[in-house]
């Protein structure tokens, strides 16, 4: 049915403009190309006026597609924009405002509208952030293949460990076409180049040196025309819809932020976005009007006849290519990263020419005369104010009211890959389910330098520069002596750099303006640990399950500091609280093998570490255990065995 729909769509097209020719009803469909290319402004691209740069891949689809001047994203967070554009819904809707929050299955998402119309689906992304095993369940849903990042990988470079370049995406999308059959393709490529850090490779490097940030960009063109070329030299090219657009964009300064996810001005939001149709309908074109990228959903749908999900945020952009509307359509933004940091969240609306921010401090800007949002024109008495708000409040009305859908949990190197990327999780900060009312929070306009020092501070310490992170984060101490997650951060650096009392000190202020955080407490506990202060951390570690006695992590740490106390009676209990948490953990059951050890309860030690030491077991210090405990039972034979094979194992572990 979709090869009759899409034949009869081309004839009506071409009815409107010049035929080429006889369309016969049983053409194939289009494929589907969609390219997201992150942190993208739209006027730092040179079909969008920005002489100082070559994109000439994105210069030339421009010419032979439908270039929007005015598009824009509901969210500056890399998550919640890329779930709006294969949804259709803004974050309110679809509820993914943070990382590892779950896409929620009752939401129709792109890849499986398409993949139940006969589609062959696959996503290539170029970053962890939007990796589907952690911090970002639920988007590959709908897709046959979905690009994740390896597991366990051991190299410290972020190259194939926390981000792909552009060439690396697009090399991989080729060799998955490249081993297909016949289509149709619906293939999703994310390039991550322009997000920062901003390392372009040479010749970029180079060209671009004091404008890395434009480096990235004409690096990620270059990754964008490989894959255009190589559509041409397998012929997809012609008879497929080509999608490119920025996800959100970068502050570079603007309103004094240096990256992104904090505000809701037109540096972070507005993006560039180009439709090629399918054999070259319509090129050329250039739409004025205000557009959303939560339209992309409803258009590709539209364009090849597939029923549209009418719970959908987003209208397609159909009627734009025939000239039929140029009403600019309303945008909505909001994020609430600035929750991660305990400042109050935002919302906006562009409407009119007008753009209001809903904040403890709001802001109206009259974007024809001041389309750099520096003079704020509000008053609570302004009609358009007035009504602007009452639009945001409509919104908020209509959105689900389930609840808020917390992250889900995700692993500490997860997390590290998250800081490492210039992102705070939900575990660095009070989360907004434990704000009753946001808006009483700080304005972030007046906690963005403590931002840009706190993600300096990140991207240093993930360059193995940690001097560097604690000039930044000392910085950040003098204008918030409580900030919570400066003083954490700074515990980190010292532990890492084995200064444990210094270590154990911040981490103590951390715990005090955070009291009801374990996940400091813990840190702060593993300070005293490493200081020697074994007490300490026992009092510690004791006052944070008070907060949450199901506590894994905390109830191993606490019995080695037992066992280090020579109070092995209470380790076991800690070690046997662990085991009852986690059954199948052999490092709690290790744990506890020793703290019966240490009692001389041999037999029970025995019982044991057998059903821990199969065949396949690597540790090593599984049977080192066992041979103390058979010699203690005077089983000198197992003993025996049992050392043998403590000692191959470390053998084979050794460097060659």
């Amino acid at each position: 049915m979709i090869r009759i729909v899409f034949g009869l769509f081309f004839c009506c097209v071409a009815a409107g403009g010049v035929a080429r020719g006889p369309v016969a009803e049983t053409i194939s469909p289009p494929n589907v190309f969609l390219i997201t290319i992150d942190t993208l402004r739209a006027d730092h691209v040179h079909c969008y006026g920005y002489g100082p740069i070559k994109t000439p891949a994105l210069d030339k689809l421009a010419k032979e597609g439908v270039r929007f001047a005015q598009a824009f994203t509901p969210s500056p967070i890399t998550n919640a924009s890329h779930t709006s554009i294969l949804t259709g819904l803004l974050p309110s809707s679809h509820g993914v405002s943070d990382f590892g929050i779950p896409l929620s299955t009752s939401h129709p998402a792109l890849a499986g509208e398409l993949k139940k119309n006969g589609y062959a689906t696959a996503a290539f992304i170029g970053s962890v952030v939007l990796d589907s095993k952690q911090l970002a369940p639920g988007l590959d849903r709908g897709f046959n293949f979905y690009d994740n990042f390896p597991e366990d990988v051991k190299s410290k470079s972020r190259w194939g460990r926390i981000e792909r370049r552009g060439m690396d995406v697009a090399q991989r999308t080729e060799q998955w076409l490249n081993a297909q059959r016949a289509g149709p393709y619906f293939v999703w490529m994310h390039l991550y180049d322009p997000h920062d850090p901003y390392e372009p490779p040479t010749p970029y490097s180079e060209e671009y040196k004091g404008r890395l940030y434009d480096g990235e960009i004409a690096y990620a063109d270059s990754a964008l025309g490989h894959f255009i070329n190589f559509l041409k030299e397998k012929n997809l090219y012609d008879n497929s819809v080509i999608v490119v657009v920025g996800d959100h964009g970068e502050g570079l300064g603007d309103h004094k932020e240096d990256t992104h996810g904090i505000f809701l001005y037109d540096s972070t939001t507005h993006v560039p976005l180009i439709i090629k149709l399918a054999n070259g309908r319509k090129a050329g074109k250039t739409v004025e009007a205000q557009v959303r990228t939560i339209d992309i959903m409803p258009t590709i749908l539209g364009l090849l006849g597939v029923a549209v999900p009418a719970s959908l945020d987003g209208d397609s952009l159909e009627p734009f290519f025939t000239g039929l509307e140029a009403a600019p359509r309303a945008v909505f933004g909001e994020t609430e990263y600035p929750l991660q940091f305990g400042w109050a969240p935002l919302r906006s609306i562009r409407k009119e020419g007008f753009k209001f921010i809903e904040a403890p401090k709001p802001e109206l800007y009259d974007l024809h005369a001041d389309p750099g949002e520096s003079l704020n024109h509000y008053e609570p008495w302004n009609g358009t104010v007035q009504s602007l708000r009452r639009a945001l409040a409509e919104l908020s009305a209509k959105s689900p009211k389930t609840g808020k859908t917390l992250p889900t949990a995700v692993s500490a190197s997860t997390i590290d890959e998250l800081h490492a990327l210039g992102y705070l999780g939900s575990a660095d900060a009070r989360s907004a389910t434990d704000v009753p009312q946001p808006s009483l929070l700080p304005d972030p306009k007046d906690k963005i330098g403590e931002q840009n020092l706190l993600h300096t501070a990140m991207m240093a310490s993930e360059d193995g520069e940690p001097e560097k992170a604690r000039v930044a984060l000392e910085k950040v101490l003098q204008l918030d002596e409580n900030s919570a997650i400066a003083l954490r951060q700074l515990g980190r650096i010292e532990m890492a750099s084995g200064n444990y009392s210094e270590a154990a000190g911040y981490l103590r202020r951390a715990r005090d303006a955070r009291p009801n955080d374990a996940t400091v407490a813990i840190e702060y506990g593993r300070a005293l640990e490493s200081s020697g202060d074994l007490s300490g951390a026992r009092d510690a570690l004791l006052a944070n399950l008070k907060l949450n006695p199901d506590q894994f992590e905390v109830r191993l740490q606490l019995g080695r500091v037992y066992l280090g106390l020579n109070d092995s009676n209470a380790a076991e209990d800690q070690f046997a609280a662990a085991v009852l948490l986690q059954p199948g953990s052999s490092e709690a059951q290790i744990n506890l093998a020793k703290a019966l050890i240490h009692q001389k309860k041999f037999a029970e030690a025995v019982a044991l570490l057998e059903v821990v030491a199969e065949p396949s077991s690597r540790n090593p210090e599984i049977f080192e255990l066992l041979a103390k405990a058979y010699a203690s039972l005077g089983r000198r034979q197992d003993a025996q065995r049992a050392q043998l094979r403590a000692k191959s194992l470390q053998n084979s572990k050794r460097p060659q």
